[in-house]
């Protein structure tokens, strides 16, 4: 009795407790056999687990080291998955909210922590080995999709990190831009051609299957799992059920405005008298060199309604006004590209956000909405043919979802990649919710003037 209550028995009893519960997490309980392991570990000690070390005597100052690192990896591979990990800002979608080389503590228990879909990865890094540039981890193990619970939920204009719901199907020679869209510009570009050289035109639908076998005989491509893809974060503008509406740059949740955020920016076209703007100014507007797009008798800024009003004021500004796209004219890469809605990047909708459970009507004119949901996001097998649609090869005329989805989009709104462009955001892809700033670097700047330290420790909003 007395060696049930021994120092070792109490250590495996809470190490097995814990890793039940993991194990009941993943839902494969396969996993069990490592009980055994755990055993050995702990109470009858017959193989030597931390192989690098000896059992018993003095170990090397190297193999300490070595002994610490490896405890440091899987610690902060733990928190990492279950409790905070650290994101880089790489671009301006966020500005004037967040800024390039803001580094962001994310918070993995404001929505539930993730189960990682592939488990066996190079530690710390995402997709890409730091030298080699190959895929950081392996597919020999990969779990769905499981979260625990939450402190809360997502919730309407908070900032959100997730990954990069287009980012499934990556081309290696230009990572910048999505999959997708560069198959639907080598489409139109197949089109236009026929059109200029009076070949009869065919169907949308052959133009992009020549577009994709174009594009994989001329580039490498490769897929990547839901935790492996590009980590984005933009303000959540609508959560599942929300219906959204943009008209003339501004948006409207459910009918009611959304309020602007003072952070928030638009491109506007500064006119001068053909004097140039002292650099000085931009400094004190944190306009970066990149963001200073000079046009003949002016320039074309991102501006915050601060900064529209005082760079409106100075002498030698003769205009100032938001450059918003016309309504009625289409750009074809706004989501769900449609000619026939006409939508651009300040002018679309109505859009309804899907929600778990909900069922709606489809048809061959509504299926550009729900297409990507039904056929990559919750796997099932999709095709049209004439006017009928078929999931899992059974025809149909309504589907219910599986999760809840949500829309996205940059502050810095005529310069953000985001929902306007690939669609909505699926709740397995959301990653977690940024809560302050522990370090600021500015690329453009030298020494001690690098680090922002008004930025740091700043809580984001």
């Amino acid at each position: 009795m007395k060696n049930i209550f021994s120092g070792k028995y109490f250590r495996f009893f809470i190490a097995s407790v814990i890793y039940l519960l993991i194990v009941i997490w993943i839902g494969n309980y396969w996993l069990l056999i490592g009980l055994i392991i755990l055993f050995d570990i702990y109470v009858s000690e017959k193989v030597n687990w931390t192989f690098w070390k000896k059992r018993n005597g003095k170990n090397s100052a190297l193999i300490e080291w070595l002994d610490a690192l490896i405890f440091a990896v899987v610690a902060v591979t733990l928190i990492n998955i279950f409790l905070f990990q650290n994101y880089r800002i790489p671009s301006g979608s966020m500005e004037k909210s967040l800024l390039i080389g803001d580094f962001l503590a994310v918070s993995k228990i404001a929505y539930g922590p993730r189960m990682p879909n592939t488990p066996i990865a190079f530690p710390f890094t995402q997709h890409t080995m730091p030298i080699t540039k190959g895929k950081s981890w392996s597919d020999i193990i990969h779990w769905p999709y499981k979260r625990l619970a939450g402190t809360g939920k997502v919730k309407n204009n908070e900032p959100v990190v997730f990954n990069f719901p287009a980012g499934d199907t990556v081309v290696i020679e230009d990572q910048v831009s999505s999959y997708y869209e560069i198959v639907r510009r080598a489409a139109r570009d197949l089109k236009d051609s026929d059109y200029q050289s009076s070949q009869a035109l065919k169907s949308d639908t052959y133009y992009m299957m020549l577009a994709r076998k174009e594009i994989r005989d001329r580039f490498h491509i490769i897929y990547r799992p839901v935790d492996r893809r590009d980590n984005y974060v933009k303000r959540c503008i609508g959560i599942p059920g929300d219906t959204i509406l943009i008209r003339g740059g501004v948006i409207f949740v459910n009918g009611n405005q959304l309020p602007e955020n003072n952070t928030q920016q638009t491109d506007y076209l500064v006119r001068t008298n053909g004097t140039a703007i002292n650099p000085r100014a931009f400094e004190r507007f944190a306009i970066s060199l990149a963001d200073q797009q000079k046009l003949t008798g002016g320039y074309r800024l991102p501006l915050t309604k601060e900064n529209y009003v005082k760079i409106a004021e100075f002498p030698n500004v003769t205009d100032v006004k938001p450059e918003f796209a016309i309504a009625g004219e289409s750009d074809p890469s706004i989501f769900p590209y449609s000619e026939t809605l006409k939508w651009n990047l300040d002018n679309l909708g109505p859009v309804w956000i899907p929600s778990k459970g909900t069922t709606v009507k489809i048809d061959t004119s509504s299926l550009c909405f729900y297409e990507r949901i039904i056929d990559v996001y919750e796997n099932n097998a999709i095709r049209t043919e004439g006017d009928k649609i078929f999931i899992n090869n059974i025809p149909s005329d309504s589907y219910t979802f599986k999760m809840d989805y949500y829309w996205m989009m940059g502050d810095n709104r005529h310069r953000s990649a985001d929902s306007r462009y690939w669609g909505f955001v699926p709740e397995d892809h959301i990653v977690g919710k940024p809560k302050f700033i522990w370090l600021s670097l500015d690329k453009e700047a030298g020494g001690l003037k690098k680090i922002r330290f008004g930025r740091l420790f700043m809580r984001i909003k």
